[in-house]
């Protein structure tokens, strides 16, 4: 009797059906495609703040002491360096996926002479895009192009390798003006004995880049005598947003227990990556790039608290929603739920009813909410991110729970009315 009762229901209020089945659908596609951008959003994030910089500097444990209590720049020390050829081993550590890329650095001076002057100028070998093969068998390409991408070039990125046109370099948009010099000319590099190279490009980064001149990494070598060496090393990592626990462990690794250690140094906090990297860098310190990295996490939470919000307000909102419309049909069905009352249907039993009325129309709201809104994630992703959005399977037990959650809530002022109905009293039209 119940089923029949429940199919009777159903069939006979389509329109009321449909109207409950919207109003979740539309909740459950926003939640969606919010819990989908949540836990998708780190990597995004991650992704968009690397164009704008390295989080971590890799430099000479000589090299960091000395400036940490003298306040002596990196790289100031002639005596300290870091090999080129333990490169490669930074993507062999435990979080290699995670790097997704880095660039050497070895400065030197220079007297610097262009078509319009000449000055005694900041001379930094780099790679700008280096196809370089690592011991795992695998190969990856790196170098400052990817790494300041955000630079505005006039002309075009130089080239590790010679070409046609000799050895390329790159020139600050300030140090451009004071050799009077633009893409194309020809300049002298004298570190030793005189060089010509091209200038491949001027490019404007808004900061003290702006007035160096940046080569070939093993021009740089040549120039100043120091093959395969190099001052410091640019790391651009995606990482976890730092916790109680990273924080004690990058003050001192030691003193975490056994399971806190494991822990630690299987997550991608900022601190074991560093910790990583010393391990097989050899005489190396890593330290984090404090205002990118405290950034990035600070950016990461804000932005999953706002998708977490907006997730809330939306079932909220179709919690209200349902709960208006399931109590505006107890009433329009007052007499005919008087009159199964009357005939011995007890108010848990109407209720059971309504409620497996709602909940059926729910269920399919969700349904096609879920659907929805993996759409709306997308849209979302290009929109924002450039990119799709994962649909991650755990959404759907979410979106189920959620869904029957808010069809509970929804229908408990229904059921208050309901249970406080008199039979007698609204069979008399009362």
């Amino acid at each position: 009797m119940f089923w029949r009762m429940l199919k009777g229901a159903l069939l006979r209020q389509k329109s009321r059906m449909i109207i409950t089945a919207a109003t979740v659908a539309l909740g459950a596609s926003l939640a969606t495609a919010m819990l989908d951008v949540m836990l998708d959003v780190g990597d995004k994030v991650n992704q968009e703040l690397k164009t704008y910089g390295a989080n971590l500097s890799v430099v000479p444990k000589g090299t960091s002491f000395i400036g940490d209590l003298y306040g002596v720049g990196e790289g100031e020390n002639p005596e300290k360096y870091l090999a080129e050829d333990e490169l490669p081993k930074l993507k062999t550590i435990f979080w290699a996926f995670n790097i997704v890329d880095f660039a050497p650095y070895l400065e030197t001076a220079a007297r610097v002479t262009g078509t319009g002057g000449e000055a005694e100028a900041r001379v930094v070998g780099t790679w700008f895009d280096k196809h370089l093969d690592i011991p795992t068998g695998e190969s990856v390409d790196t170098g400052i192009s990817r790494m300041k991408s955000w630079w505005d070039v006039n002309g075009a990125w130089a080239e590790d390798e010679p070409g046609d046109g000799g050895i390329f370099c790159m020139a600050g948009a300030k140090l451009a003006s004071e050799l009077g010099i633009s893409p194309g000319d020809k300049i002298s590099v004298a570190g030793g004995e005189p060089a010509e190279i091209t200038v491949a490009g001027v490019f404007k980064s808004g900061g003290d880049e702006d007035g160096v001149l940046f080569v070939p990494l093993d021009f740089a070598q040549d120039i100043s005598g120091r093959q395969g060496l190099m001052n410091r090393i640019e790391v651009s990592a995606l990482t976890t947003p730092e916790n109680d626990l990273a924080r004690r462990a990058a003050q001192n690794p030691d003193s975490l227990s056994r399971h806190e250690w494991d822990t630690w140094y299987c997550t991608a906090y900022i601190s074991s990556i560093a910790y990583q990297i010393e391990e097989v860098i050899s005489d190396a310190r890593a330290k984090p790039v404090l205002q990118v990295a405290s950034s990035e996490g600070a950016i990461l939470e804000k932005t999953q608290m706002l998708m977490l919000m907006l997730t809330v307000l939306s079932l909220a909102s179709s919690a209200l929603a349902l709960s208006n419309l399931v109590t505006a049909g107890v009433m329009e069905r007052s007499a005919q739920i008087g009159l199964l009352e009357a005939i011995g249907a007890s108010s848990k039993e109407v209720s059971l009813l309504i409620i497996s009325e709602t909940m059926i129309s729910a269920l399919i709201g969700g349904c096609a909410g879920y659907f929805a809104g993996i759409g709306f994630a997308q849209v979302i992703g290009h929109t924002v991110f450039g990119s799709t959005i994962t649909a991650h399977p755990m959404v759907i037990p979410l979106i189920v729970l959620l869904v029957a959650a808010v069809t509970v809530a929804g229908s408990f002022p229904a059921v208050r009315l309901l249970i406080s109905l008199r039979p007698a009293e609204v069979l008399h039209g009362r």
